[in-house]
This record gives C-alpha cells, structure tokens and sequence, in this order.
C-alpha cells in the first residue's frame, strides 16, 4: 500500500501543480459550451417534457468534462513518462500490478470529479438543475471516470509518441463523447442512428448519470449501470494483464 499511496501522491500533483491548466481550462471550455449551445437552443428545443434546454445540458456537460479529463489525465501522464524516459523511475521500485494500476486510474478519476464537480457548480447559475437522485449520479461518476482513467492508461502503453495519443483521443474518445447524447436525446435520432447509439457505452454514462437529476432516461438505468460497471471489469481486466505482461513499458 506505500507503494500505491506514494505513486498516487506523485499522480495528484502533477496535475494539481498545473490547476489553471488541467482543472481552470475544461471548466471554462464547459461554460463556453452552454452559453453558445444554451443561448441558440434554449427557446428551441425541449428535450424532456418541462425542462429547459439549459437544464438538460449541464448533467451531460458536467459528465463529458469528468470523462475527457480522466482520459487526459492517465494517459499524457503515461506517454509523458515513456517518451522522457521517466518510465523506468515508476518501473523500477517494487510495485505489483495493482498498485501501479489503481494508482492512475483513482488519479485520473479524482482529476475528473474534480473538474466535472466545477463545471457542474459554475453552470447551476445559468439555470436550476433538480437532483433528486445523488446515488445515481455518484455511481456512473465513478464508474465513468473510472473506465475512462483505464482507457487513457491503455492509451498510454500503447502509443509511442504523442501524435499516435492525439489520433486516439481524436478519432476514438471525441466521437464516442460527441455522440453519447450530451447535446441531445437519442430518442431524436432517426431509427438507425439510436441503434448506432445504443452500441455506445459512452452513451450509457451520460444517460444514466442524466437520470439522477431529472429522472428521465432513454434506457433502463440500472441496464445502463451493468453496462458500464462490466465495461470497467473487462477494461480493467485487460489493463491489468497487459501491465502484467510488461507490454511496451519493460520491452
């Protein structure tokens, strides 16, 4: 557990230290998003009966910012690391496994707490958001910025240099975040799209964590609950294994 502790210690400054950028940064990219998207839309669209655009949108921002940073935090952490050299500082004291995995994925989902926590705060006084369910929103909170902190670790092993991360983060995080019904209901889609929809576990975090406020969801929440928690077993299972196998980090 030292070793666990000290790492995870190492994992929470570095992007502490740096507050303005990895903390201040997303939360006021979220508010920029509501004020265009809130402003355009707000006497437009009414997504569920009896609640506003604006008040939609913040459980689904406030849940994209906690995703996107927890995979930021992981996985610049990891290629910064490989592609320095520093690697081998974290490789070489006698850590097992699953302490080296814990430590950056629970590093990675405080960082997302944290900045979807901020964003969640700051919008509320652009509009009033009910949240007559806070056991939902903890669950897919941590079991949302979980899988994604395991994702940006598998990311990081595997990318060897920083444009290999950029095109993982651009072509696979983004549009799974985009399209998991943050700006909209999926329900609006045409048929073939909701079934596109629905193979997106991204959409099930939002959509579950949505349900804690308003409880209204496009599925089940409690199917949404066991896709996402088997979704972070089988990551986390695999992540493990490949740590175990040294792959890309002692070869």
């Amino acid at each position: 557990m030292t070793g666990f502790r000290t790492l995870l210690h190492k994992e929470l400054l570095r992007f502490w230290k740096v507050s303005f950028q990895t903390i201040a940064a997303p939360i006021l990219t979220a508010l920029l998003y509501l004020l265009v998207f809130g402003h355009v839309l707000e006497s437009r669209v009414e997504v569920f009966p009896g609640v506003p655009y604006t008040a939609f949108l913040i459980p689904g921002l406030a849940m994209m910012s906690l995703l996107q940073n927890a995979f930021a935090n992981s996985s610049s952490s990891v290629i910064q690391s490989k592609v320095t050299g520093n690697i081998i500082f974290v490789l070489l004291p006698p850590l097992s496994h699953a302490e080296f995995f814990w430590a950056y994925v629970v590093a990675a989902t405080i960082r997302g707490l944290i900045v979807g926590a901020g964003v969640f705060l700051v919008t509320l006084v652009t509009s009033s958001v009910p949240w007559p369910n806070p056991l939902w929103a903890l669950a897919f909170a941590l079991l949302g910025g979980g899988i994604l902190g395991v994702l940006g670790l598998l990311a990081g092993i595997w990318a060897d240099k920083f444009d290999q991360m950029a095109a993982f983060q651009n072509f696979i995080i983004m549009p799974l975040t985009f399209l998991s019904g943050v700006f909209y209901s999926v329900h609006t889609l045409p048929a073939f799209w909701q079934g596109v929809s629905h193979l997106n576990p991204f959409f099930y975090m939002i959509d579950g964590f949505r349900y804690a406020f308003f409880g209204i969801a496009d599925v089940n929440p409690w199917l949404s609950l066991a896709i996402v928690g088997a979704s972070f077993a089988g990551l986390s299972f695999s992540c493990i294994q490949l740590l175990r196998s040294g792959y890309k980090l002692r070869r």
